[in-house]
């Protein structure tokens, strides 16, 4: 499979999804499905969700109805299905009532009690290349319980909240602390979404928003400064996971460089692919 000139892959990047519903947004891997460079490896325990995954990936994904968190059996909140907060935790109602419009948005309509998986249980799962999660406030949990098959993992897309939406959720420092544990650093970001302020409302819409921040995505990546623990073929998942997923063209050239140094690829291959890239590099190329 080639995912860039002069970058083929010999193996399908592995994707997995834990909140898969497709309620309103393309997510970054999409690239890697269309081009048949990948599987997706999707978690939606909300069954009304199921059918629009079905929908939007075909045979290009497999879809797992568990709930992950940590094996134990847990209530679930659920809220309405546009809305994106049914929750394995908690509404915490002072956070919600503080955001305009999150009342209505976080207002449970029935609760029932599920038996939770752990990540490191699903034995048919294959170790994961790339995770994305968005599963309110239950992220960490997961990531705790899934250690074995996310060994090789080589970036997490995480949704992380600055104020913390759901009771006992894990505030962001204790992410990244665990993150970085774990040998991930931040990389970037994919969003920053703000919000106003109850009662305060600009331009007669709630949804426009002041300066508080609500919650963002962020890319956790395997430390860039610790490529020789990774292999050949983990290289060049990353370099396209950098390149297609990403849009980050110089974590990727510092990919290339590496599989340069290893012969794992021709002499010279960053600089052809920054000249291909032209415009898009806006600065030197450097060396």
């Amino acid at each position: 499979m080639q995912v860039f000139d002069g970058m083929t892959l010999d193996f399908p990047i592995q994707l997995m999804d834990v909140g898969a519903s497709a309620i309103a947004e393309v997510p970054i891997y999409k690239v890697l499905l269309d081009q048949q460079w990948a599987h997706l490896n999707a978690f939606e325990g909300d069954e009304r969700q199921i059918e629009s995954i079905k929908a939007a990936y075909g045979e290009s994904a497999t879809i797992y109805s568990d709930f992950l968190f940590d094996g134990t059996e847990q209530t679930l909140y659920l809220a309405t299905g546009p809305s994106g907060m049914t929750s394995l935790l908690a509404p915490r109602l002072d956070a919600l009532r503080f955001f305009n419009g999150f009342e209505q948005f976080g207002q449970i309509e029935r609760t029932a009690r599920v038996q939770t998986r752990t990540l490191d249980s699903v034995e048919a799962l294959p170790n994961i290349d790339f995770l994305k999660m968005d599963i309110q406030g239950a992220e960490l949990t997961v990531l705790k319980n899934g250690r074995k098959k996310l060994k090789d993992c080589l970036a997490i897309q995480l949704e992380v909240s600055w104020i913390c939406l759901y009771e006992k959720q894990p505030t962001f420092g204790e992410i990244d602390l665990w993150m970085r544990s774990q040998g991930f650093v931040p990389h970037c970001f994919l969003d920053v979404k703000r919000w106003s302020i109850t009662p305060t409302i600009f331009s007669n819409n709630f949804r426009v928003p002041g300066n508080q921040l609500l919650e963002s995505d962020i890319i956790y990546i395997r430390d860039p400064l610790q490529l020789d623990r990774l292999s050949v073929q983990q290289l060049k998942k990353f370099s396209a996971l950098a390149h297609h997923c990403f849009g980050s063209y110089d974590l990727c050239v510092h990919i290339l460089r590496e599989l340069e140094q290893r012969s794992a690829v021709e002499k010279g291959l960053h600089h052809q692919y920054l000249a291909r890239l032209g415009s898009r590099i806006p600065i030197g190329l450097g060396t």
